[in-house]
C-alpha cells in the first residue's frame, strides 16, 4: 500500500509554534477559533512535546518550549515559529536550500513520528521544517521510537 507523501488534511505550507504554555494556547485557540485538537503527545512535567489541531481547513502544529533541545519560545535565541512544508521529495528540497544558503538547524533524517525530516534556517531567521511522509503509524509506535530518541 502507498503512504501519502503529504498526509491528509495538510496544505504545502503548515504552520508550527512553540508556544510557553502550550496547553493553555490550546485552549484558547479551541475557545477562540473553534480548532479541534487531533493529536496530542505529552512530555515530561506536564509539557507538550507535539499538539495538532485543525482550524477550518487548515491544520497548526504546536509545542511547548524545550530549550534543551533548542525549541523555545520568543527570546531572540532562535524563532519560536517553525514552517513545516510537505513536499514530494524533502531531500531534494533540502539541498536546494542549503545550496541557497540555509543554515542546516536539524540534518535530514527518518524521523520517529514516521517523516523524513530536517529543518533549515533562512538569513532572516525563519526556520523550515522539510518533511515528506513516510510511513503511517500509531501514537504508540510514536511513543515507543521518541522514546529511543537520543537528543543529546
Amino acid at each position: 500500500m502507498s503512504v501519502q507523501k503529504i498526509p491528509a488534511g495538510f496544505s504545502t505550507v503548515t504552520p508550527h509554534l512553540t508556544i510557553d504554555g502550550c496547553g493553555k494556547a490550546i485552549e484558547f485557540y479551541k475557545t477562540a477559533f473553534g480548532a479541534e485538537q487531533l493529536a496530542l503527545l505529552p512530555g515530561e512535567g506536564g509539557k507538550i512535546m507535539y499538539a495538532l489541531l485543525r482550524i477550518g481547513d487548515a491544520m497548526l502544529m504546536c509545542n511547548d518550549a524545550f530549550p534543551e533541545w533548542g525549541s523555545t519560545g520568543p527570546d531572540g535565541k532562535c524563532s519560536p515559529v517553525k514552517i513545516a512544508m510537505y513536499v514530494e521529495d524533502a531531500d531534494a528540497l533540502f539541498k536546494s536550500a542549503t545550496d541557497a544558503g540555509a543554515e542546516v538547524v536539524m540534518p535530514m533524517m527518518d524521523a520517529p513520528w514516521g517523516d523524513r525530516y530536517g529543518m533549515v534556517r533562512d538569513k532572516w531567521g525563519h526556520e523550515w521544517e522539510l518533511c515528506t511522509h513516510m510511513e503511517d503509524l500509531t501514537p504508540e509506535q510514536i511513543g515507543e521510537r521518541m522514546s529511543k530518541m537520543d537528543c543529546g
